[in-house]
This record gives structure tokens, C-alpha cells and sequence, in this order.
């Protein structure tokens, strides 16, 4: 929980216009992109900030838009206290009732984890190549600059 109000505070800090002029200095991330996930969390902050304590990765970092979005605070910590609850107490329970067998959640928890990661790697890399080509499409077919006028020569 001290985690997760931290990474709010720093997205409240942060704010909408930081966090804007920090983004437009970040090669391959267009302005477009940014109002695309403000506009995502606008209408799934709740939920997002709820089911993200149970996704590895996202658990942590969901906290920062939800302070750059000024998430009521108090929803923020209910919502966070209570995906939290859910998914502790999900292994709590397995371990409780598996016993020796522990080692068997391990597995399948740490499976899921590395599937998380992957799935972000592979985004990520999806993400980086489509940017790069439509960079390289809108470079393409930028006109080019007109030539400036040629100096007349001597005499002329």
C-alpha cells in the first residue's frame, strides 16, 4: 500500500502538463498516443487500478496515472486495499491448503509472471517497429524543401 501511494504521489506530482512535456521529449511516443491511454483510463481507471494489483508489472505502474488523473484518493486506497486483498489472499489460501505442495503455485505463479513479461517485450517491440515505420512513411513522403534560388553569375 506505502508503495502504491508513493507512485500515486509521484503521478500527482507529476501532472498532466509535466507529464505531456516529458512524453514529447521521448523518442517514438507521439502527443496522439498519450491522449489515447488518458482517454483508456478515463473510462477504465476504476477497474484498471482495481485488476492491475493482480497483473505483474502493471500492479505497480498503474498507480501513476491514477495520481496524474487526481483519482480520488480514497477510491484509489480502497481500490488498490481490495485487488490487493484479493490476490494475497488467493496465495494465502493455496499455500494453506496445498501445504508441502507449495512449490506447485510457485510454479504455475512464476509461469504466469514470465508469460506478463513476455507479453510486454513482445508489445513493446511491436510498438518500436510501428512507430519507426510510420516515421519512415511520413519522412517518405514529406515533399522536399524547394531549392533556393540560384545566385546569378558574374556578369549576369
Amino acid at each position: 500500500m506505502l508503495g502504491a501511494w508513493v507512485l500515486y504521489g509521484v503521478g500527482a506530482w507529476l501532472g498532466r502538463d509535466r507529464m505531456r512535456a516529458l512524453v514529447s521529449r521521448v523518442p517514438l511516443v507521439d502527443i496522439e498516443d498519450v491522449d489515447r491511454v488518458e482517454a483508456w483510463f478515463n473510462r477504465h481507471g476504476y477497474k484498471a487500478v482495481f485488476f492491475g494489483r493482480m497483473i505483474p508489472i502493471f500492479r505497480s505502474l498503474i498507480s501513476i496515472p491514477a495520481g496524474i488523473e487526481r483519482m480520488p484518493i480514497w477510491k484509489f486506497l480502497a481500490l488498490t486495499t481490495a485487488g490487493s486483498l484479493i490476490w494475497n489472499s488467493i496465495f494465502v489460501f493455496a499455500g494453506y491448503y496445498l501445504g508441502e505442495s507449495w512449490h506447485i503455485v510457485e510454479e504455475y505463479a512464476g509461469v504466469f509472471q514470465k508469460i506478463v513479461i513476455a507479453a510486454v517485450v513482445v508489445t513493446a517491440v511491436w510498438y518500436i517497429v510501428s512507430k519507426v515505420r510510420s516515421y519512415r512513411r511520413k519522412k517518405a513522403a514529406k515533399p522536399a524543401e524547394p531549392a533556393a534560388p540560384a545566385e546569378p553569375a558574374d556578369g549576369e
